[in-house]
């Protein structure tokens, strides 16, 4: 059980790092707002990006969260990852850029898993 919930929590912080903390910081920069014209996407759509990251880091890391909303913030944190993948391949090419996100997507993999295996254990 101990080393589930470790390979669980080091997972969720790596995700709760890179899509929750980092984006909240950092998404009112230049060149935040830089890549996401580069993408297309208009400017307010960082905007509500970041803020539906930070909830869904908070409904991942609160325990007291229902799980069903836990499913959902999994469920938007994979379409993001896909969707992430798919737009930088379709204006860069496929290269690195393309790829990071489905490595994160990974990370998400081992922590949605986690997750049932520790809710498992309490029923």
């Amino acid at each position: 059980m101990k080393k589930e919930k470790i390979i669980f929590w080091t997972a969720t912080t790596l995700i709760a790092l890179f899509e929750g903390v980092m984006p909240a910081l950092t998404s009112q920069t230049e060149l935040a707002k830089e890549g996401i014209r580069h993408l297309g996407y208009p400017e307010y759509f960082g905007n509500v990006l970041v803020v539906f990251k930070v909830l869904g880091v908070l409904a991942l890391v609160i325990p007291q969260v229902p799980k069903r909303i836990t499913e959902w913030a999994y469920a938007g944190f994979a379409f993001d990852f896909i969707f992430a993948s798919i737009s930088h391949g379709a204006v860069d090419g496929v290269n690195v850029q393309t790829f990071f996100p489905l490595v994160f997507l990974g990370i998400l993999t081992v922590s949605y898993m986690y997750y049932h295996k520790l809710n498992m254990s309490k029923n």
